[in-house]
């Protein structure tokens, strides 16, 4: 502590020492008569910040809604993006950089599913400024409060709800999104989640900083009905050209396209996993398109459908670079191994446990399935795109009891029910600028379930550890998806969950 002391005194001092020096020196100049500074400003570039978000997702599933609605809109106020070089800083940290000082006094409301105009990438343009050469680690974005008293938008989308400046708008009217603590505190974009790496800031150079918000992933419902802001950001230096990646989904016995197929783009985290990054839902043509992307960012492509008659395989292409246009990318239907049988797709249904000691505890949980191809004796672990009427995040609280039996005495309970596909993937590789598919493996169809337990006020990681999987079932075999049929996985328990 004392050693804590000293040094933040040492650094307030510098800072005085510093503004006297400031002040000083100019008048030292002046009473020279001239001459050069021996001070000098240090050195600077310039950050352009934007935004963007593919503009197609689907209101979730909830205990208010039997069925998922369509959002329309999707309005967020931004009022502040910050940089630092430190991985490590946190929100009281001296060192913030201020990348769109705009925002201060003017915050900008964005419709995150508003499509832009003529085919254009950027969402909106936010905001530049200069800032001192470097590699900046981390980046936050802090959105404007709801009932907030102070700088809010010149134009307020969300007013019919009263002093609200972020909402959604679905088929059931407009409501208020409500926001964690992570209001005040900054939006995070950890080092993992700026592609590429640190943004870089070099001396007299133009950068430009496009923030993606995955909104598809970033809504959850509450029990009471209400919206909330779980957010799923990335961000990464764009291209001037703005280089995307695209393609048109079809089936891959009538070459017909395929509308509303879910299309993600995925990079493997530290583990090794595959997850998703971006994702988008294609149009009445079967199109998609990404833009703009990391600079030397390389994604996997992941894509499935589920129409009103047919359920299809996820289709994998790897190692996709910036500036590839997949032309036709084949989806698989899902076919029954029998006469009479199902055509799938598959769902696994589960409990999600929380508890802290002898207490239960109240968590958000978020489930994601996962699959596993195998090419060239290697194994690629991806994020299988969830079909609709999947129920994946979800509230473990004391008005979720858990069942008579099996779960951890005084743990909150919580059920999830995951729609999937019932056949193993299709995957593509490219070489000499073609891609080339393997059809399905025969066999089972095995998955593993993910389940990443946060914080409800602040987002933050909770229970140790604050990330399990399984790849059981219920009775300890392995997680097999039956097409048409409900398996049920093994019961997740978090414990510590402080």
């Amino acid at each position: 502590m004392i050693a804590q002391s000293l040094l933040r005194l040492k650094g307030r001092r510098g800072v005085f020492v510093l503004g006297f020096l400031a002040l000083a020196i100019p008048l030292i100049i002046v009473s020279c008569g001239g001459g050069s500074s021996m001070m000098q400003s240090p050195a600077t570039g310039t950050v352009n910040v934007s935004v963007s978000d593919p503009p197609s997702c689907a209101a979730p599933a909830g205990a208010a809604r039997t069925a998922p609605g369509t959002f329309i809109s999707v309005w967020v106020t931004i009022v502040s993006i910050k940089a630092h070089t430190s991985s490590s800083a946190d929100a009281s940290s001296s060192g913030w950089q201020e990348l769109a000082p705009q925002l201060n006094s003017a915050p900008a409301q964005v419709d995150l599913l508003n499509l832009p105009a003529n085919g254009q990438c950027l969402l909106q343009h936010l905001g530049s400024t200069s800032l001192p050469a470097g590699d900046y680690q981390q980046i936050r974005l802090i959105l404007l409060a709801n009932a907030a008293t102070s700088a809010p938008p010149s134009s307020n989308a969300c007013a019919s709800l009263g002093n609200v400046f972020n909402c959604v708008v679905d088929s059931n009217g407009a409501h208020t999104l409500d926001l964690s603590s992570e209001a005040t505190t900054g939006l995070k974009i950890p080092p993992g989640q700026i592609m590429g790496g640190p943004l870089h800031v070099t001396a007299g150079q133009s950068v430009d900083l496009n923030i993606d918000f995955n909104t598809c992933a970033s809504i959850i419902q509450q029990g009471n009905g209400n919206f909330r802001l779980k957010p799923t950001l990335t961000a990464g230096v764009v291209s001037p050209n703005l280089t995307g990646i695209s393609g048109q989904i079809v089936d891959s016995v009538t070459s017909q396209p395929i509308a509303g197929a879910m299309v993600t783009l995925q990079a493997a985290d530290q583990s090794g996993v595959d997850r998703i990054a971006m994702q988008e839902q294609t149009d009445a043509t079967g199109h998609f398109g990404f833009c703009p992307l990391p600079m030397g960012a390389v994604f996997d492509v992941v894509v499935d459908a589920m129409t009103s008659s047919v359920a299809y395989d996820a289709t994998v292409v790897l190692n996709v670079t910036g500036g590839t246009d997949l032309g036709a990318v084949p989806l698989v239907a899902e076919t029954a191994a029998t006469a009479g049988a199902s055509t799938g797709p598959g769902t696994i249904a589960g409990i999600v446990t929380a508890i802290n000691g002898t207490t239960g505890a109240s968590i958000d949980a978020t489930l994601s399935a996962l699959q596993t191809a195998t090419v060239a004796s290697v194994s690629h672990t991806f994020t299988v795109p969830l079909f609709a009427k999947s129920v994946s995040s979800i509230q473990v609280t004391s008005s979720t009891p858990c069942p008579a039996m099996g779960s951890p005495k005084g743990a909150f309970c919580a059920t999830y029910s995951l729609v999937v596909p019932a056949s193993n993937p299709n995957v593509g590789t490219i070489a000499a600028g073609k891609v080339t598919y393997t059809a399905p493996a025969s066999g089972d169809v095995l998955y593993s379930v993910e389940a990443d337990a946060s914080n409800a006020t602040t987002n933050a990681a909770m229970c140790t550890p604050s990330t399990q999987t399984t790849s059981k079932d219920s009775n300890g075999m392995p997680l097999k998806v039956t097409p048409g049929a409900t398996t049920n996985a093994a019961e997740i328990d978090f414990s510590a969950c402080m």
